[in-house]
């Protein structure tokens, strides 16, 4: 069985993606433009550089270490000083002639301080929700990564670094495959952290309601009363309820249902389960009740979406 955050990115299914190392030498500025459904991050292997969202006026100064998370894909723009012009990143890339071999070389290595980033992105389900990935700030800066994580995940920024583009058998799956580990970990030691005082985050780090999201998760297709679950995280029905919905921003029975529809969409999606073993998975007890609640969600029976779905995919 999945721990909660385990079950969470797969239930999104987070899959990630290394586009560039680079070394950058000042001055130098890069604009990197929006995308929806993607979380992108940015390492500082070397040297230092300031990060500003499209959305924010003052920018945040990424020194050798550190790690940054946008979490939702937003504009956002690289730069060294900090009044550096601005270029767009498709727009630079052409003008360096960069084939996506090797490093995103800009500038001249002796006239200025290099910067050294490892960046990507981690692609979600477009369709998929969750009330946690939802509740992760725009940016997540983590500071000195190397000393908040784990030696051995610093050892892995270290090895990405070296294997990303090395033309190396197996190199670059080696490099992605660590990358998705460093950016479950990076979100976890936020929820850890910052996230701890967090609505839609704090829950998750909470003793209590830990134990009866971990329950959920574990058993969805239970019938679960507020009793029960009120009884496994040790409190009273009136106390648990409240924190709750102060810690998770909803009721544990909403909370319930909403997971359910998001692993009937996922069965739908990606099985040939007949509906009837999808409502028995996910807690009814009959296709009508089961569809009537799908409907709600999704605004179309399940059949239907999966007859949609099915006909978008063979189009591509």
């Amino acid at each position: 069985m999945m721990d909660l955050l385990s079950s969470v990115l797969s239930l999104l299914k987070m899959s990630g993606s290394l586009y560039f190392r680079t070394s950058f030498n000042s001055p130098w500025g890069v604009e990197v433009p929006s995308h929806n459904d993607v979380c992108r991050f940015h390492y500082v292997h070397r040297g230092q550089c300031y990060i500003r969202l499209n959305t924010e006026e003052n920018p945040v100064c990424l020194k050798q270490g550190d790690l940054v998370l946008i979490t939702r894909g937003a504009k956002h723009a690289l730069c060294d000083p900090q009044d550096s012009d601005i270029t767009n990143l498709d727009t630079l890339v052409e003008d360096v002639g960069f084939s996506g071999k090797g490093a995103l070389l800009v500038g001249d290595p002796e006239a200025g301080h290099e910067t050294q980033l490892i960046c990507g992105h981690f692609a979600f389900d477009p369709g998929a929700t969750h009330i946690l990935l939802e509740s992760l700030p725009a940016l997540i800066h983590i500071k000195d990564y190397g000393s908040a994580a784990p030696d051995w995940l610093d050892n892995s920024l270290n090895m990405i670094s070296a294997e990303l583009g090395s033309g190396k058998l197996g190199g670059d799956l080696i490099a992605l495959k660590l990358s998705e580990i460093i950016c479950t970990q990076a979100i976890r030691n936020y929820i850890e952290t910052e996230g701890k005082s967090q609505p839609g985050l704090a829950g998750f780090t909470d003793s209590q309601i830990r134990n009866a999201l971990i329950a959920l998760h574990k058993n969805p297709e239970a019938h679960w009363s507020v009793e029960e679950l009120a009884k496994l995280a040790g409190m009273s029905r009136t106390s648990f309820s409240n924190r709750f919905n102060e810690l998770i921003g909803n009721t544990p029975l909403n909370y319930l249902i909403d997971w359910r529809m998001q692993l009937a969409r996922q069965l739908l999606l990606d099985t040939n389960t007949a509906i009837i073993d999808i409502a028995l998975k996910t807690g009814y007890q009959s296709e009508a009740a089961f569809g009537r609640i799908f409907k709600r969600y999704f605004n179309m029976p399940p059949a239907t979406f999966r007859r949609h779905a099915n006909a978008i995919s063979n189009e591509l």
